[in-house]
């Protein structure tokens, strides 16, 4: 993909349904009693993943347009699949179907293409067999086999690594367990599992020390879902805007999650306008909509020291943190991320490839086992740039590519279907140059 400079950004545009809701919406219908309709269901590669895994497994699954219509198939109604489970590039799709299918009296394979199978299965595999399952993997990584059965063995569980994906796994098989289980997290994460869980009528209840519990087994009535627009997707529109002088843009209808939105509180905290107005709640979750208007090139008044991300931040800003990165080459004093190893082990080893991807534009960078650090405001050069194979990657780079001087060429750009197919049509209707 070729991108050519911008002047800025304008208009007004709507995000294609979340991700990870939409995961969460079709493997709850599947689950529940009675038909649901998910509307504004995503149109991701990942998101027709789980689909396509919940239909081998016996689920009547109907698509219209933005929309799906999900025939639940109840507490008891999932049948073995004829062949392995194909999870493609997603990881949601692999770690929640483990603790769906961990409570099914039979067993299944789960696979994945070469990205997802080099990615840690360890952190579900060992919460599921203290379950009582019998998981098989290769040294922890997929293909996973998982050979379940009925009335599962409840536990209280603390993650040992933030993750929503390891605690939506041990809440799924907790629907499934005889009792109560707990699934205790040290940090916030994305709350949607709990959010969709309640939509769909199940009780859950959160402690004060962090505690998710759940009591099983359990059972879910069908509920139709309205999907909010990707906030993760949303993120490199805004930070466009935010970095490209005299831009003005408004994201309809996107969801406001609060443990989804730190890197709009980020980019406010460094002084650029966002506003966000017409808030409301839609299946339980929150949206609006936001508005942007450059820039992020104000001149300091006094030196400035680099923006320090880690810590709890880190879980917060996952998906975005590539993005940040990029938008450090353009912020007084740079940036600095530590605590980031997770980013290692995603769909690429996002420190390394932000790292050479951004050395390529011309920025000054240094990079830890934990993170990186981008030394200061650079004008980025056009580059010869890769995805790596990595969605969140090539979209980062194609918005550090606006801001460039002379073109750049992002090689394997095809990979922003795995979560936003649109993406450059969307950003090119939207760029004045």
């Amino acid at each position: 993909m070729k991108i050519t400079p911008a002047r800025r950004i304008r208009g007004r545009v709507q995000i294609p349904g979340d991700k990870s809701i939409s995961h969460r919406a079709a493997i709850f219908a599947a689950l529940a009693n009675g038909t649901s309709r998910i509307t504004n269901f995503s149109p991701s590669e990942d998101c027709a993943s789980t689909l396509c895994c919940l239909r081998k497994l016996g689920v009547s699954i109907q698509s219209e347009r933005s929309s799906v219509i999900v025939q639940g198939a109840g507490e008891s109604g999932l049948r073995a699949a004829n062949e392995a489970l194909y999870c493609g590039n997603s990881g949601s799709t692999m770690r929640m179907l483990a603790g769906v299918l961990a409570g099914q009296d039979f067993s299944s394979t789960l696979t994945g293409d070469d990205s997802l199978s080099s990615r840690p299965m360890q952190r579900i595999i060992e919460p599921l067999q203290m379950m009582g399952v019998d998981v098989k993997s290769e040294n922890g990584r997929p293909p996973l086999t998982i050979k379940g059965r009925r009335l599962l063995t409840p536990i209280r569980y603390e993650l040992p690594v933030a993750s929503a994906q390891v605690k939506s796994c041990v809440l799924l098989a907790g629907l499934n367990a005889k009792g109560r289980t707990e699934v205790i997290e040290r940090e916030e994460t994305r709350d949607h599992t709990e959010r969709m869980l309640k939509w769909f009528g199940v009780s859950l209840e959160k402690g004060e020390n962090g505690a998710l519990s759940i009591d099983g087994p359990g059972s879910l009535a069908a509920r139709d879902v309205s999907v909010a627009g990707d906030i993760s997707s949303a993120a490199f529109l805004i930070a466009a805007a935010a970095m490209l002088p005299d831009s003005q843009l408004e994201v309809e209808d996107v969801g406001l999650n609060p443990t989804r939105t730190m890197f709009v509180s980020m980019l406010r905290s460094l002084g650029v306008a966002i506003e966000v107005s017409d808030e409301r709640e839609e299946s339980n979750e929150p949206i609006g909509r936001v508005r942007v208007k450059g820039e992020l090139n104000a001149e300091p008044l006094s030196p400035v020291d680099a923006t320090l991300v880690r810590g709890n931040l880190i879980a917060q800003l996952i998906d975005e943190l590539p993005l940040l990165a990029v938008v450090g080459t353009q912020m007084p004093g740079g940036i600095e991320i530590r605590d980031a190893a997770e980013l290692r082990r995603k769909e690429s080893d996002r420190i390394s490839t932000t790292v050479k991807n951004l050395r390529a534009m011309g920025a000054e960078v240094e990079e830890f086992e934990d993170g990186l650090a981008v030394n200061g405001r650079t004008q980025l050069r056009g580059a010869m740039l890769d995805s790596y194979g990595d969605h969140r990657i090539a979209m980062a780079f194609a918005v550090a590519a606006l801001t460039a001087t002379g073109d750049s060429e992002i090689a394997g750009a095809e990979a922003v279907s795995v979560s936003f197919p649109e993406f450059f049509n969307l950003l090119e209707s939207l760029v004045e140059r």
